[in-house]
């Protein structure tokens, strides 16, 4: 198994159990977040598949527009409100589908070019934002995980008991 072939195993894992711990979240809830200033509920779904389509598009393209809008802006201002969890999964699916597809059709000869940016400061290799990808799911994964445990008391994780 080649690194490409590892990555596309480890990206369907990562979000299979992603829409585990999103399912739990209560529609009623998106607008949820622990304290002010913080990321509710539904703008976390919504960050999971900006970001992804954002970086993908950096990484496999050279595509800095995720960032021109995002490091002047904030997140929050690109984010917007969030009302409807379904939605917002649709768009999950559908950005994680192109990632699938367009890591696939990647040359794996190619994973080491680097992406430069001196407007941003990033200076990464192609492979390490790729498996960006996953590592900011999972933590965002964990964050959803953390704010249902303290809003309904109950474990929401991908993995069984």
């Amino acid at each position: 198994m080649d690194l490409k072939e590892f990555f596309l195993k480890q990206k369907q894992a990562t979000h299979q159990g992603t829409l585990g711990v999103l399912a739990k979240i209560p529609p009623a809830q998106l607008g949820w977040r622990p304290a002010e200033g913080m990321l509710s509920l539904g703008q976390i779904v919504r960050h999971l598949w900006m970001s992804e389509e954002g970086v993908r598009r950096v990484a496999l393209e050279g595509n800095w527009g995720y960032y021109e809008k995002r490091v002047p802006r904030g997140l929050f201002a690109i984010l917007g409100d969030v009302d409807s969890l379904e939605s917002e999964l649709q768009e999950i699916e559908r950005v994680h589908q192109e990632t699938l597809r367009a890591v696939g059709e990647f040359p794996l000869g190619r994973w080491h070019e680097e992406r430069v940016s001196d407007q941003f400061k990033i200076h990464r290799k192609v492979v390490v934002m790729v498996f960006g990808i996953n590592e900011h799911q999972i933590h965002h994964r964990a964050q959803v995980g953390a704010y249902l445990h303290i809003l309904t008391g109950q474990r929401a994780s991908p993995y069984a008991l």
